[in-house]
């Protein structure tokens, strides 16, 4: 599947649900508390998670566990990226290019 595939299919698929129309603001939040999700995977991955009452998971756990956050992270960004008619691969372009050019 490709960038472009992938986002009308998550647009289709929040659409269908009445997760769209909750406003942007409203999905930075969620973006937000979806980043906290994939700081702590990662942290649990690269320290653990020093708990009583914390089951630990295998590796292979911990990294679908990132996986899931890190989707869960692309969602947010293709609906704010749609709600604002914005191509994903313009912005890979143009942030390639500025990155080009700062970094020559």
């Amino acid at each position: 599947m490709n960038i472009f595939e992938y986002q009308k299919w998550i647009t289709d698929f929040y659409k269908e649900r009445g997760w769209y129309e909750l406003n942007s603001f409203i999905r930075v939040n969620f973006l937000t508390e979806e980043v906290g999700e994939v700081s702590k995977a990662v942290r649990t991955l690269e320290i653990g998670i020093d708990r009583p009452n914390h089951r630990e998971l295998s590796k292979e756990k911990q990294i679908e566990n990132l996986k899931e956050e890190l989707g869960d992270v692309l969602d947010n960004l293709f609906i704010l990226a749609d709600k604002y008619d914005i191509d994903l691969t313009e912005i890979m372009e143009s942030h390639k290019e500025k990155l080009t050019n700062r970094f020559k």
